[in-house]
């Protein structure tokens, strides 16, 4: 069935009409997380961090992106350890706050009232008030231009126990209401639609 959007008929389709834009990065909605660094508590920070994601299962491997000037770059560079916190809505104002302020000038741990938790296998810390955090060692730091790809491979994922569901096992995240960063808004995931693999799934008789 032909998309029906606003543009030119043409025959029985609606001709979807289109605009070409310079290059840029459109590529959304991401996670809006919240990535910890530092291996002593004088040194603690947090940077919020969208340009991030999954590049492997199987090592399971991730990425952030961060800008060079920030204060957590120099932090991430001299450990070659971070911690991906992933956030829900009720920390949406500390994720844009933590994005906005520099840890040169702030304890952002202390100011947005967010608590570091040990981590199990590296130094930086966790925050304990995120549903999943992902324990990363540097393996490569790549330069891309205004920003450098640090490739990380997971050693470790701290994962909060009041979103597992005892009967099934299952991580529930979609329970914490998790937090997504869409062209410069902080959104809530909206409703479920359909599961991996529900587009081939036989139905049921």
């Amino acid at each position: 069935m032909p998309l029906l959007r606003k543009g030119t008929k043409q025959g029985n389709h609606q001709v979807i009409m289109k605009e070409d834009w310079k290059p840029g990065t459109m590529i959304y909605p991401l996670p809006a997380v919240l990535v910890s660094c530092g291996s002593t508590e004088e040194e603690y920070n947090i940077l919020t961090v969208a340009w991030t994601g999954t590049i492997c299962s199987n090592p399971p491997m991730c990425y952030i992106s961060v800008r060079p000037e920030r204060h957590s770059y120099d932090i991430i560079k001299r450990n070659m350890e971070f911690v991906i916190n992933l956030t829900t809505e009720d920390m949406a104002f500390a994720t844009d706050w933590c994005g906005v302020r520099s840890g040169k000038d702030y304890n952002k741990f202390k100011e947005m009232n967010l608590t570091p938790g040990k981590a199990k296998a590296v130094s930086a810390p966790i925050i304990e008030e995120s549903p999943l955090c992902i324990e990363c060692r540097v393996k490569e730091i790549v330069s891309l231009g205004s920003h450098d790809m640090f490739i990380a491979d997971v050693l470790n994922v701290k994962a909060d126990k009041k979103y597992m569901n005892t009967e099934t096992g299952k991580f529930e995240l979609s329970d914490a209401n998790p937090l997504v960063y869409l062209h410069g808004g902080y959104y809530g995931m909206g409703k479920r639609i359909g599961k991996f693999g529900w587009s081939v799934e036989k139905k049921k008789k």
